[in-house]
């Protein structure tokens, strides 16, 4: 891909451009179960009012899921997939022009958010569960997010193996970008994310980070999200992920500095302060 594709992504309605990354991606779960935030937001004025505080706190996207995809989750009817989430991004596109990204792997959500105003299929399947998926992408010239996954929510993490993780995951996000481009999707449209948690173990989530440069390679804008997910409970022996915010921003932070062009978040205002911190620190000369 040519390094001018690279600085910008291509999305229903428009662009979003690179130049000040990594851009925040603060997630919005309309849900009853997610593995942290699960029913706090789960009507419409909890949910717009949690997206508005997000985008005063600096977030660049608003990923918006009805579907919690934690480990050993059960699927989620359509048509209650869509009545939670369908509503909050009619309202919020009313209001706001952020761009919105729909958490998805189900083409006819996917379909109507993007009627609806939302701009980006962000899809944990990696378009594998439904073969409608890369068509309602062309339609509507979204971004979509390919997300590296083994198995499905429900049984992703049941001994997860793998010889070699780095090579492996990049392996396989090739083949899920070469399959989109079949589709004649643009390079410009796709983001790809490595799958923290999904369907890997505490030591794949740990060589993924750690090797983080390696995805780069596949030129094309890197997506990370890590947020309070349970290899840092089990890293730090902290059950409750409500208290793994540190160690969060932490991860957060090395991200920051290794150039990861999204970080798909919980907490946006911290992130956007470490992100301030680390950019002050590289260019001193602003603050003279």
């Amino acid at each position: 891909m040519p390094k001018s594709q690279y600085e910008k992504i291509k999305i229903k309605d428009g662009y979003i451009f690179l130049e000040n990354k990594p851009l925040i991606m603060g997630i919005l779960n309309v849900t009853p179960d997610s593995f942290y935030d699960g029913g706090k937001y789960f009507n419409i004025d909890a949910a717009l009012e949690r997206a508005f505080q997000m985008i005063n706190e600096g977030a660049d996207i608003i990923d918006i899921g009805g579907e919690s995809t934690r480990p050993g989750a059960e699927p989620v009817e359509i048509e209650e997939e869509k009545r939670r989430v369908l509503p909050v991004i009619k309202e919020l596109r009313k209001k706001s022009d952020i761009p919105i990204s729909i958490d998805t792997y189900k083409s006819e959500v996917a379909e109507l958010a993007l009627r609806e105003g939302a701009n980006i299929v962000n899809d944990i399947s990696g378009m594998k569960f439904d073969e409608k998926m890369p068509y309602v992408i062309k339609k509507y010239g979204a971004g979509c997010v390919i997300v590296h996954i083994r198995g499905t929510p429900k049984d992703m993490q049941k001994n997860p193996y793998y010889e070699n993780t780095i090579e492996e995951i990049k392996k396989e996000l090739k083949e899920r970008i070469n399959f989109l481009k079949s589709f004649d999707i643009e390079d410009e449209q796709i983001i790809v994310d490595p799958g923290i948690g999904f369907g890997k173990r505490v030591y794949d989530n740990l060589l993924i980070l750690k090797n983080v440069s390696e995805f780069k390679k596949l030129s094309y804008p890197l997506l990370l999200g890590h947020s309070r997910k349970s290899f840092i409970g089990k890293v730090l022996n902290i059950e409750n992920p409500s208290e793994r915010k540190n160690a969060t921003i932490c991860i957060t932070s090395f991200l920051i500095l290794k150039k990861v062009d999204i970080i798909r978040v919980h907490d946006v205002k911290e992130t956007k302060e470490a992100k301030k911190i680390l950019e002050a620190i590289e260019f001193p000369e602003n603050y003279l």
